[in-house]
């Protein structure tokens, strides 16, 4: 597991969404340097969305070879594939449909227009992920394995936002989706955040990447921010949860970092 969560802070959202952007083409760039490629997982959500339009408009964009980048989504709205609640029309929008991406490798979960049920989806989801996870072992392109590599690919970052009661990708406080030990992908039902019906990758998944990046703005986020990074029970407070291998970060705005316990700021922003 990572050391203790770093926090750095940004003056409001724009300023964030840029130091994302460049932090993340940055990291793409040196991962592809290491192992010839790079997957990363996306979130939807303001920040998210806003993100991607940043690492769009960057003039620094060009020096990621974009046709060697994996897209995987860590949660996704069980709608219809035109849908625009759906995170992957979002991306598109944002950032895919403006580089030279390989459609191979932009795994988009199932949505109603394939599957009649969330937990199908999340079926399917799971099985690409694995049979990612086996050609990269059969390839044996990686040094830094997950725990249970014939599960899961190598995930070099993980984005994630967090709602203001504390969930991440469609992880609930107190629901099922956020107490599962042994799926990699859930089928969500009930999510009290329309729409109610959705696929996730569960903590255990998530905690196999080497580097997550909790990615929060607004003041209405603040009180989550600062349970989790207190410490707090992860069923109650999902945010508490992801944890990096080699790195967790918290990029947030000065509006979502006001309940943040002293300690963490002390340390300073993260480094690059």
């Amino acid at each position: 597991m990572s050391a203790d969560p770093r926090v750095s802070i940004h003056p409001d959202s724009s300023v964030l969404m840029a130091a994302i952007a460049a932090r993340l083409i940055t990291k793409l760039v040196d991962v592809q340097d290491k192992h010839g490629e790079a997957t990363v997982v996306l979130t939807g959500g303001t920040v998210g969305i806003g993100t991607l339009k940043a690492v769009a408009d960057s003039a620094a964009a060009p020096a990621v070879n974009w046709s060697k980048v994996n897209f995987w989504w860590g949660d996704e709205r069980f709608v219809g594939s035109s849908d625009n609640d759906r995170n992957t029309l979002q991306a598109h929008e944002a950032l895919l449909s403006s580089i030279p991406v390989e459609p191979a490798r932009v795994h988009q979960p199932g949505s109603t227009d394939d599957f009649d049920s969330p937990e199908e989806a999340a079926a399917d989801y799971a099985r690409r992920l694995a049979e990612a996870a086996a050609a990269e072992h059969a390839a044996d392109m990686s040094d830094e394995r997950p725990e249970n590599p014939g599960t899961l690919p190598r995930f070099d970052v993980v984005l994630l936002g967090v709602g203001p009661d504390a969930h991440v990708a469609s992880l609930f406080p107190e629901q099922a989706g956020i107490r599962e030990k042994e799926l990699t992908v859930v089928g969500v039902r009930n999510s009290p955040k329309p729409p109610p019906e959705r696929i996730s990758l569960t903590l255990p998944a998530i905690n196999t990447a080497s580097e997550v990046w909790m990615v929060v703005a607004g003041e209405d986020k603040a009180g989550a921010v600062g349970l989790a990074l207190a410490g707090a029970n992860p069923v109650q407070v999902p945010a508490a949860g992801p944890t990096g291998r080699s790195r967790t970060l918290w990029l947030i705005d000065e509006n979502a970092a006001s309940r943040v316990p002293e300690q963490l700021v002390r340390k300073g922003p993260a480094g690059s």
